[in-house]
């Protein structure tokens, strides 16, 4: 069963004031996304993710296309009580403490006080507010605001979730404490689809991640297909090596970089075989710390995609 599925689905804006003219935000997306699935939508600042998800919540309407949730069109009220939202920059009534604002929401859904209770407990604990549960909201940060927005988007047990940079202004552990809810939500089957452009967070919690730049989707798939997963060299880590030893050694090695005392991480081509320097570094003394091969991480193809995207816009400018 497919959780989402968009077909061709655009958004012109019209932007000037004198000439209005259109400008296409999101260009002709294709996406399916499995139930169950957690699943990354990648892109820079102005890359169209933002304009997907309000697409997808029906904040805005789309020029041509087509998407549904959970096999039924995106207007669908029955589908609305089954997912759960949380926007790019939550912004919620200052006057209300945290328990009064989920209360709100859980109320929307019906559920009578005694349930309203349990839930709006178990999830300010679950996101770590729960000292802070009766302040107002004037009174959070930017980063505890976001937590209590991620708790309302879950405030009714969705089988969906659309998160839109969840990790915003959270600091480390509030960003581990968002990935340890999200492996939650994905081990008792609720979907994720949540944009990002921190890439680790992708590589870290992600089945599959589609990457969009300009509007248009440039890669979509599992990140084992997408990586470039072929070594590109080596990093090799030895110790109780001298100057003079890597000195001899120095043409062999295309950067070194001291760790401390005698101990160095030296980067190496992927030819010749690292064993042949290791094997004379060993012969000098040389003690192997660890090996390990250097491969393109998803920043790097994010990097690339989204460089080959903007050439073939340059490239269709100059043409026309």
């Amino acid at each position: 069963m497919l959780a989402i599925r968009t077909e061709r689905l655009t958004k012109d804006f019209s932007i000037g004031f004198w000439r209005p003219r259109p400008y296409r935000a999101l260009d002709s997306l294709n996406l399916e996304v499995a139930k169950g699935e957690t699943f990354g939508f990648l892109g820079p600042n102005g890359a169209g993710k933002t304009t997907t998800l309000k697409l997808l919540m029906q904040l805005i309407y789309p020029t041509s296309g087509h998407a549904e949730i959970l096999e039924r069109p995106v207007g669908d009220v029955d589908v609305k009580r089954r997912i759960g939202y949380l926007p790019e920059s939550p912004y919620f009534y200052d006057y209300l403490t945290a328990e009064e604002l989920l209360d709100y929401f859980a109320r929307l859904f019906g559920y009578d006080s005694a349930e309203r209770r349990r839930r709006v407990s178990a999830l300010l604990d679950q996101v770590g507010i729960a000292a802070e549960r009766r302040l107002p909201l004037r009174k959070f940060s930017k980063g505890m605001i976001q937590r209590v927005g991620i708790a309302q988007a879950l405030i009714n047990d969705p089988e969906v979730v659309f998160l839109d940079e969840p990790m915003s202004g959270l600091d480390p552990l509030g960003r581990r404490d968002v990935r340890n809810l999200i492996l939650a939500l994905r081990d008792r089957g609720c979907t994720v689809f949540f944009s990002s452009h921190v890439l680790s967070d992708a590589e870290a919690l992600c089945n599959r991640v589609a990457v969009l730049a300009g509007g248009r989707l440039v890669a979509n798939g599992r990140i084992s297909d997408l990586q470039a997963f072929d070594i590109r060299g080596w990093e090799l880590i030895v110790s109780n090596v001298t100057a003079e030893s890597l000195q001899r050694h120095r043409a062999r090695v295309q950067r070194v970089t001291l760790l401390g005392e005698q101990r160095y991480s030296l980067e190496l081509p992927l030819e010749p075989p690292p064993e042949l320097l290791l094997r004379d570094l060993i012969g000098g003394g040389a003690k192997l710390v660890s090996l390990n091969p250097v491969r393109e991480t998803l920043e790097d193809f994010f990097v690339k995609k989204v460089a080959e995207q903007e050439s073939s816009r340059v490239a269709a400018r100059a043409a026309s």
